[in-house]
């Protein structure tokens, strides 16, 4: 009893200590969940073929991430010894292919999360079987798995309707029809990501609005496609977002956002990087009707000023829960925003590189008020002092922490 509260690395020295304690410490109902990832990566295929033996049925969740060496035929044997895993990280184990997701479709019919982010090997064939023999799947990353394509997710979708998070970042293949798929069968879809996913466009994302009235996260950075429609959609459909990522979307404008917030109350994540053309009259909807708002990225909106940011100190969220804020490059940004803030009791960071026109005198004033808060910033270049016996100290821009 008291062994199965002990980690990976005390159990095997606690298997070290006496032939007694090496049968208590090694009993497979003590090795239910693992996670090799700070423990040991170098693994190799037989390392896990026997914990397997030793866990057999007793193992519902196990992590081999960044695990190189581990391949299809430790699976095979992983997966015909653990039937009942329901927790499974494959991430950057680079030597998988579709075998393992046969195997695991064959013998792991209770798999509920499936990591396979960077295996890269895996296609199309590998969802058809995960659909087939995996229908309690609720959460699958198949991020930067580029060969998979819309069938793939045709036939995952159809066999595994239950999903509630789908990671598709880098899946460069991908095109609105797989999400016309994703939005007609998996009404249960809490979680979405498709960062990088260039051929998107506003007609599979609001498929995907209109048929997952219950998504609370949304990343789609780098989708440069899409437009206002997409805002619209969320706003119309999704009143239980909490986080939205959109840099790098730069047809997005005020008027989508502000038919965003008015409809999304429970906005508590918005990265808007890049979205160069929103102005302050973001900022004022934000600050009116986003009362939970903790995380804020406005880097490179070049069109934020102090008035802005005035109004979001000022808003509902700025005294108990905004946290972060990410004004990197706003040029029009100056001390009187860090004026603005300092009411904000629970910010705990703020991003000001490039922003030209803070000054330290400015940074100084906000932290006799938020003396916790991490500022992040970078100044020109101070004058160099004389040269000290004979030798000239160099200056250079740098970042600084203060």
């Amino acid at each position: 009893r008291i062994f199965s509260f002990l980690d990976v690395v005390t159990l095997c020295r606690c298997a070290q200590v006496s032939r007694a304690w090496n049968v208590l410490a090694l009993d497979g109902s003590n090795w239910q969940r693992i996670d090799l990832f700070d423990f040991q990566r170098d693994i190799e295929g037989r390392v896990v073929e026997n914990i397997s033996k030793r866990c057999g049925g007793f193992l519902r969740k196990l992590s081999l991430r960044g695990c190189l060496g581990v391949g299809d035929n430790a699976l095979r044997t992983f997966a015909q010894n653990c039937r009942n895993i329901e927790v499974l990280n494959l991430n950057g184990c680079t030597k998988i292919t579709d075998a393992t997701c046969t195997s695991l479709s064959k013998f792991c019919s209770k798999l509920r999360h499936l990591d396979l982010a960077s295996c890269t090997s895996i296609t199309n064939l590998s969802l058809k079987a995960l659909s087939e023999g995996c229908p309690l799947l609720e959460q699958l990353n198949i991020s930067w798995c580029d060969q998979v394509t819309k069938d793939g997710i045709q036939a995952l979708v159809r066999g595994c309707g239950g999903l509630k998070a789908l990671f598709l970042k880098g899946c460069t293949q991908l095109e609105d029809e797989a999400l016309k798929y994703i939005g007609a069968h998996c009404p249960e879809l809490v979680t979405l990501n498709l960062q990088t996913c260039l051929q998107i466009t506003d007609d599979g994302l609001i498929t995907i609005c209109r048929g997952c009235h219950k998504l609370q996260s949304l990343c789609a950075s780098g989708c440069s496609n899409i437009t206002d429609a997409i805002l619209n959609a969320l706003g119309q459909n999704c009143p239980r977002l909490r986080i939205l990522e959109v840099a790098r979307c730069s047809q997005l404008t005020d008027v989508g956002f502000t038919t965003l917030a008015r409809n999304c109350h429970e906005l508590e994540k918005m990265d808007l990087e890049e979205c160069v053309q929103i102005t302050d009259s973001t900022l004022i909807q934000l600050s009116i009707h986003c009362p939970r708002l903790q995380v804020l990225s406005l880097s490179h909106c070049e069109l934020i000023t102090d008035d802005g940011i005035r109004h979001l100190g000022n808003g509902a969220c700025a005294h108990d829960r905004l946290e972060v804020i990410e004004l990197d490059n706003c040029p029009l940004i100056t001390d009187a925003s860090l004026e603005h803030l300092k009411s904000c009791h629970s910010l705990e960071r703020i991003e000001l590189y490039d922003c030209q026109q803070i000054t330290r005198a400015g940074i100084k004033r906000l932290r006799t008020h938020l003396p916790n808060i991490k500022v992040h910033a970078y100044f020109a270049p101070v004058t160099p002092p004389p040269s000290v016996g004979g030798s000239r100290q160099r200056f250079c821009r740098c970042c600084i922490i203060l």
